[in-house]
């Protein structure tokens, strides 16, 4: 009966992997049939010599990089005063915290057009209105990793010993709470990276010349290239969850071993 059930376990485990993988090797290989009867990597060279593609990817990885340090600025803070003073808000805040996803973002952005394009509040051409609207769409997974972690900690223990101690919430939250938050905030960064990204609405609605825009660009006027930048783009995705995860592993043998040393 063990058998058995290994058997379909690793069947449909098989049959996911094939899944996944086969239009992703069969993507892989179009994008080496640039040169016409041979496989070569012509179409990834056409792509990184660009200029576009170099000036996209650096303008959506500065976006990116200041949506993780504002997104963390509000959203961390205030998951951790939720759960360690306002827990009967939560409903709330999840409520809220899916909006993003019940919301188009053709409706948000219209709406930021419409508020933010007229005097006083005059910030269509500023990129911090762009920064805005991805905090907006990153909320969920920000929010949902930070409250995991918050979740998986003895939080009222941590804070109550360490104000015991003579600590007060400000030091608590900055020297306890936080390190204990890293792979957390490691995930919520970045899982923000990728949707910054490749998000394509917000920057072609407010016209910036973003990553995303440029591989639309380049899937509607070639054939080859688009297909090296899907390949670039789940390698930069896996390299980013390889990251995480090696980050995390580390974590986790330093603490064993802190732990086997006490």
């Amino acid at each position: 009966m063990i058998q058995i059930r290994k058997f379909w376990s690793w069947l449909w485990v098989g049959l996911g992997c094939f899944y996944f993988f086969i239009p992703l090797l069969a993507t892989f290989l179009f994008s080496l049939r640039r040169e016409k009867g041979s496989l070569g990597f012509l179409a990834y060279e056409n792509v990184f010599k660009d200029p576009g593609f170099l000036k996209s990817f650096i303008f959506s990885s500065e976006m990116a990089i200041f949506t993780i340090l504002a997104g963390f600025a509000l959203i961390v803070p205030t998951v951790f005063l939720i759960h360690w003073k306002f827990p009967k808000i939560r409903p709330l805040i999840e409520t809220c915290m899916m909006l993003p996803f019940v919301i188009p973002p053709i409706v948000l952005v219209f709406g930021l057009i419409r508020l933010y394009g007229r005097p006083p509040l005059l910030l269509v051409t500023n990129p911090i209105l762009l920064v805005a609207a991805y905090i907006v769409l990153a909320f969920p997974y920000i929010y949902r990793s930070i409250d995991t972690g918050l979740r998986s900690m003895d939080l009222k223990s941590l804070m109550e010993a360490s104000m015991s101690l003579g600590a007060n919430q400000m030091i608590t939250f900055l020297r306890i709470i936080l390190p204990n938050l890293r792979t957390s905030l490691l995930s919520a960064a970045f899982i923000t990276f990728s949707i910054v990204m490749g998000e394509l609405t917000f920057a072609v609605m407010l016209a910036w010349p973003a990553f995303g825009p440029y591989m639309a660009l380049v899937g509607r006027d070639l054939a080859y290239e688009p297909a090296a930048l899907s390949i670039f783009s789940y390698l930069l995705t896996w390299v980013s969850i390889a990251v995480i995860r090696w980050i995390a592993y580390g974590f986790t043998c330093k603490s064993n071993i802190s732990s086997e040393a006490h």
